[in-house]
């Protein structure tokens, strides 16, 4: 067994690069494991030893935690929700039962904590839009937000049941630009900006009035961290923590943009998204 590391599983997605640099600068290269289905991936990491993982392999995932000594977990494998509308029973099985693959396999491993994010995908339409309370009514109309209500009852269960410290955040829409748009519907946010600097021309999904909440990335990773950081008898939500920074439309970021761009274009093609 090596000395205790830091997994980090779906490392190559968009919080997930950002989340295992900012870990492997913290704590050092040598604590973190990077992990994710992509192969390729590795190049994205450099000094930070990445092993190419399947998290529905249960096999691979044990003998993995049986090979290193883990303290933390971050799991952030998922299918997200417009990508998960083309398929919604992969999705459900990635999503939940990857979760579930996770929490039993670190339950058995005594693994100290684990991080796995929510989203605001768990909120619905009758859920109040403003000052959206921490538990509120939830009807989710996709199935990510589905998979993700269910996943925080399980994280609940778990913390309950079995003293776990499983901890979480409803992350809003995030904002970046290391790693290409991944398929949820805030990716509008980040899209924009490639396609106003490579094509001129933007073709949004969404009405030019639509509000969606957003968080700029280093906001997301700084929650991250300082809710994993936070001693375990601070926290009083077993399910996972609402978070919120501030809300956009795709007409006010068209106008931002167009004044670094004048000859930026945009036309709204809204679509299921």
């Amino acid at each position: 067994m090596t000395k205790s590391k830091i997994l980090v599983i779906g490392a190559a997605g968009q919080i997930g690069t950002e989340i295992t640099h900012e870990l492997s600068r913290i704590h050092g290269k040598e604590k973190i494991i990077a992990s994710d289905i992509k192969p390729e991936a590795k190049d994205i990491f450099k000094d930070i030893e990445y092993i190419s993982l399947n998290v529905m392999d249960q096999k691979a995932f044990k003998a993995l935690l049986e090979k290193y000594n883990f303290d933390v977990i971050y799991h952030f494998a998922a299918i997200l929700s417009a990508s998960g509308e083309k398929n919604p029973e992969r999705t459900w099985e990635v999503n939940t039962k990857g979760l579930l693959n996770v929490i039993e396999a670190a339950k058995n491993h005594n693994i100290k904590k684990i991080f796995w994010p929510s989203s605001i995908a768990v909120f619905g339409p009758t859920t109040p839009k403003v000052d959206t309370n921490q538990s509120p009514y939830m009807d989710p109309t996709t199935v990510y937000g589905i998979s993700k209500l269910s996943g925080e009852l399980w994280v609940s269960y778990f913390n309950e049941r079995y003293n776990m410290d499983i901890r979480s955040l409803r992350y809003p829409g995030i904002i970046s630009y290391k790693t290409a748009p991944g398929g949820g519907t805030t990716d509008y946010a980040i899209d924009i900006f490639f396609k106003a600097i490579t094509t001129g021309k933007y073709s949004c999904f969404l009405n030019n009035n639509t509000f969606l909440p957003m968080m700029y990335m280093p906001d997301a990773v700084k929650a991250t961290i300082e809710l994993m950081e936070a001693p375990k008898k601070s926290l009083s939500i077993k399910t996972s923590y609402n978070v919120g920074s501030f809300s956009i439309s795709p007409e006010l970021l068209y106008k931002t943009i167009k004044k670094r761009i004048p000859d930026f274009k945009i036309d709204y093609q809204p679509d299921f998204r």
